[in-house]
């Protein structure tokens, strides 16, 4: 029986999560369009600045190993709002720097902050959502993340295109949205429907013969929660499989913007190609999760072999294609809708596997993964992109060949979408 008011409760809750990580990105995300202004400026190489990229993206894998188990502990509304509040000061420290250390250290501290915001926000929705509901909701929760992929590409351009600022300013105004965000959440916000004087939705008694009962559960230490996550060889083969989707990921987000910006990047029409990727990312977020639940029945392994082999082919498309190809709009936005849609199942798998009290160690352990892989191909892309030349026909010079990016990503799509066939949930 639906308790009188619950549902408009949880989907508050939906939204005001929504509302919050649809600027976290503007906060980690704007970095690849700085690449080649800090290139110029500073003297760095790509292969370098590859490496600052893995550098954010290992210190948030370290932050979501710590922060979901804290979220598991002490709920997700201060630490995701919190979370915000400090993203931003970080950037604006970004700002200012003139040196490798200048950039490097806050960057870093900005990776670990920037993980209050995914499994504290997960734990939340897995809170007041059912586990027949959540490949939807997480999917929207992933909608919003894309939307937010799709507001860090495009205030760049508008700092750097509309308002003629330098790359600094990159770090600084976009981020003023995500201390917006983080303040109405916090306002709206509750992390259990306890703390509304409702009863949470029940799971399927096969969760409590696989996991234990809830008070079993509820009464684990943090050794113990993580233990209970790392055992379970299902989790871990979906959290290993992440991460080779998160590579591909990665390699679109930090690189497609150099690739499409060129030396020329004033005069470029073909930067703005670029948005094509977050655009399709956000409707394939939320697509895949409407499909996992209404179309694979939950079965979430089904919706993200078929994504990531889909990913697959359009990335070797992508390669292939010219730069400004007028095919290059579509393929590309179908790199981001096959390649981020099966988020959404990702993270419905863990409560379905681990149980609601210990999703937010879960995601934390998976997003881990998802970042720590990532961490690898942002310099390996960067070292591949300075050692490939190809001729410009309209210049007459050698310069980068970087649509070596695609087959990176393909590669990375296939061995995903073969690991997760084992989980079989």
């Amino acid at each position: 029986m639906i308790q009188p008011g619950y549902t408009s409760a949880k989907w508050r809750m939906l939204i005001a999560t929504m509302f919050c990580y649809l600027f976290y990105y503007t906060g980690r995300q704007t970095f690849g369009f700085a690449i080649p202004f800090i290139e110029e400026e500073l003297g760095f190489s790509k292969t370098t600045l590859g490496y600052m990229g893995t550098a954010l993206l290992w210190s948030y894998a370290i932050g979501q190993a710590v922060n979901g188990n804290l979220a598991d502990k002490f709920g997700g509304r201060v630490m995701m709002s919190f979370g915000a509040v400090l993203s931003c000061c970080f950037n604006w420290v970004v700002s200012f720097g003139n040196s490798f250390l200048g950039i490097f250290i806050p960057w870093v501290g900005n990776g670990f902050v920037q993980s209050m915001g995914m499994a504290p926000g997960s734990k939340i929705l897995s809170n007041w959502f059912g586990n027949k509901e959540r490949g939807i909701a997480f999917g929207l929760f992933l909608f919003a993340a894309g939307m937010s992929s799709i507001l860090a590409y495009v205030t760049p351009l508008v700092v750097l295109k509309v308002f003629g600022l330098d790359w600094r300013w990159i770090f600084r105004l976009p981020v003023l949205l995500l201390l917006v965000g983080g303040v109405v959440f916090y306002l709206v916000v509750r992390d259990r429907p306890e703390d509304l004087g409702f009863t949470p939705p029940n799971e399927p008694a096969e969760d409590d013969k696989l996991l234990g009962t809830s008070e079993e559960v509820s009464s684990e230490t943090s050794s113990q929660r993580y233990k209970s996550v790392l055992k379970n060889w299902r989790f871990m083969a979906a959290s290993i499989a992440i991460g080779f989707q998160s590579s591909a990921r990665y390699g679109l987000l930090i690189w497609v913007p150099v690739h499409f910006l060129g030396k020329d990047w004033q005069n470029s029409d073909s930067a703005w190609i670029s948005v094509a990727l977050p655009v399709g990312m956000a409707f394939g977020a939320v697509t895949g999760g409407w499909i996992s639940d209404k179309i694979f029945n939950s079965v979430r392994w089904k919706l993200i072999t078929t994504f990531m082999g889909l990913g697959a082919i359009v990335s070797m498309i992508m390669f292939f294609l010219p730069k400004d190809h007028w095919l290059g709009i579509s393929v590309l936005f179908l790199c981001g809708f096959f390649v981020y849609g099966s988020q959404s199942a990702f993270w419905a798998l863990c409560p379905d596997l681990l149980g609601r009290q210990r999703v937010g160690t879960g995601v934390g352990i998976m997003d881990f993964f998802a970042y720590l892989f990532a961490g690898l191909v942002c310099p390996l892309i960067g070292k591949m992109i300075e050692s490939h030349q190809i001729l410009d026909s309209s210049t007459g010079l050698m310069v980068s060949h970087t649509a070596v990016i695609f087959p990176v990503v393909a590669a990375s799509c296939t061995v995903s979408a073969l690991l997760v066939m084992f989980i079989k949930r």
